[in-house]
């Protein structure tokens, strides 16, 4: 399954936000919405996937309410006139927290993933190629909404698919016994649409979804979008599988430049290319101590001064992968064990930054 930009980002909307979705809702189509829950202000928000600017014709509305321990209420408006609710009694999200919401589109049903993680899914009640609109409202913050495309039919291919590393990946030692079915990283298990009013979606355990490998600078635009330096939270952590994207251009005159993943104070990944020294220095700091630097290269210095760039880290449950410009770099052993606490992406130095997927 090959992914690729749709649309460009909103970037930084204001909420209550109501945007276009370019040639409407198809099969295969992803919405990944980032943002914060506020820590005070309001009990709910609300995502709704509509028909027009009025808000009469909802095909999808995601409703997470954070009142009797918290549940997420999720329902279709035909007409101005609501249907029957369907109600899951669990609640991902937590105030003030980042949050990642990946929406899936598929001929069945809606498939969403919050922080990385499979949460429910949605049956439709209308075509779905009749919404046109996103609308964000509630106690919250967005820090953006993507599109992506899933543009074959293709079985889903591993992270990083399109990257060709200098060596095997290191894949975790296969369990004894029965032989695992292969992972279907969207696959889940359906259910029919109960007839109540409150009907309890599950989950599938173990269900991933995908941080899809996108070409380089999809999202640029004529003027930069970042300001440097840049600082983002990474919605719930690190994980196997995890990617980052990092695409920029390097400055004509530049010396340097840094790419942190952070773990509060502590700096778990430091990628540093220096161009004075002709080298990528590779580093950990803890308690505001850097450890012992990797500098080895497979081949020449892969940046260039006055060239764009791609950066791809990949997470693993043992290291760090990292690929630039879809050529392999290097891997890096964790040194920080706790995953899920590197939550802060930074990135500074001489460069101009065009796009950040944390």
């Amino acid at each position: 399954m090959a992914f690729s930009s749709a649309q460009p980002p909103y970037l930084n909307p204001s909420v209550p936000f109501q945007g276009t979705i370019l040639g409407g809702l198809q099969d295969g189509l992803q919405i990944i919405i980032k943002g914060a829950v506020l820590s005070s202000s309001g009990s709910r928000f609300s995502v709704n996937f509509q028909t027009g600017s009025d808000e009469k014709d909802i095909a999808f509305h995601f409703n997470p309410r954070f009142e009797e321990g918290g549940y997420v209420v999720c329902n279709t408006k035909q007409k101005g006139s609501w249907g029957p609710e369907e109600r899951k009694m669990q609640m991902p999200f937590q105030k003030g927290q980042p949050f990642e919401i990946c929406v899936l589109v598929q001929s069945p049903d809606f498939k969403v993933a919050v922080n990385g993680s499979h949460f429910l899914q949605y049956s439709h009640r209308v075509p779905f190629h009749r919404v046109d609109t996103i609308s964000v409202q509630g106690a919250l913050r967005l820090y953006s909404i993507e599109f992506q495309q899933n543009s074959g039919a293709a079985p889903v291919q591993p992270v990083f698919s399109t990257v060709h590393f200098s060596q095997p990946a290191r894949l975790p030692p296969k369990p004894k016994g029965r032989r695992p079915k292969p992972p279907d990283i969207w696959s889940v298990n359906s259910a029919p649409i109960g007839q109540t009013i409150i009907h309890t979606m599950h989950s599938t355990p173990g269900w991933v979804f995908p941080n899809p490998t996108i070409p380089p600078m999809v999202y640029s635009s004529p003027s930069p979008t970042y300001l440097v330096p840049y600082f983002t939270a990474i919605p719930g952590g690190l994980y196997p599988s995890k990617s980052i994207i990092v695409s920029g251009t390097i400055l004509p005159n530049a010396q340097r430049f840094h790419i942190n993943l952070r773990s509060g104070s502590d700096i778990a990944f430091h990628l540093n290319p220096r161009f004075n020294e002709n080298t990528v220095v590779r580093n950990t700091q803890i308690n505001g101590s850097w450890g012992s630097e990797e500098r080895w290269l497979p081949g020449k210095m892969p940046f260039n001064r006055g060239q764009n760039f791609l950066v791809q880290i990949l997470c693993e449950s043992l290291c760090f992968r990292v690929a630039v410009n879809n050529q392999h770099l290097c891997e890096y052993n964790h040194r920080l064990k706790n995953l899920p606490a590197i939550n802060n992406l930074e990135v500074a130095g001489d460069i101009q930054l065009t796009h950040v997927q944390a």
